[in-house]
């Protein structure tokens, strides 16, 4: 599936991987998540996208994000939106669709094979369009769930799928790891 000569690149939802690994009852050390694929092939670039809460003073992801941002990875992010829905419940939404999508296409003359993170069926075309490009793409989600916790469309237009449990033994963070200790801009970093 992965020729160590092929310049690859990961782009995580990390909303929609967050949501995959615990329904399969892991966290994800993503140290260990870079690690591996950088036996694979040579990795590229390693993008992570996620909506953050811009008014708290605290955000549970914070601390992951600066560290992803320190280790290896490019981290796009975006405020949250909120809106009041038609029953009067405030919600938030924060898609991040379009960023990947476009960061995705602007890769293409330079990535051999994408390797992406979510099992979101609006990355159908996505996939389509890089594949016309001459592009290789995987899929990474999970079928072990009930419902699965990716789209079939995705799925079957993927060059390759990936099931996220088969890949437990090597990115999964142990239970006496933290994720929430305090990252530092200095060379020795936590594992997320």
């Amino acid at each position: 599936m992965f020729d160590p000569r092929e310049k690859i690149a990961l782009f995580i939802d990390g909303a929609n991987l967050y949501a995959t690994s615990k329904s399969l009852g892991f966290d994800i050390d993503y140290r260990k998540l870079l690690a591996a694929f950088q036996k694979r092939a040579y990795v590229l670039r390693a993008y992570y996208y996620t909506a953050v809460i811009e008014d708290l003073e605290f955000s549970s992801i914070r601390p992951l994000i600066d560290w992803l941002d320190y280790n290896g990875y490019t981290v796009v992010t975006k405020p949250v939106k909120e809106f009041t829905d038609s029953q009067g419940r405030r919600k938030i939404k924060g898609n991040m669709d379009i960023e990947l999508t476009i960061d995705a296409m602007s890769q293409s003359e330079k990535v051999d094979h994408y390797v992406i993170f979510s099992g979101d069926g609006d990355f159908t075309c996505l996939l389509e369009a890089l594949q016309r490009k001459g592009r290789k793409v995987s899929v990474v989600s999970t079928m072990s769930t009930q419902p699965p916790m990716i789209a079939d469309d995705l799925r079957r237009q993927a060059d390759y799928f990936i099931d996220l449990i088969t890949l437990q033994s090597e990115i999964a963070r142990h239970a006496a790891e933290t994720l929430h200790k305090p990252v530092q801009p200095t060379s020795e970093h936590v594992t997320p």
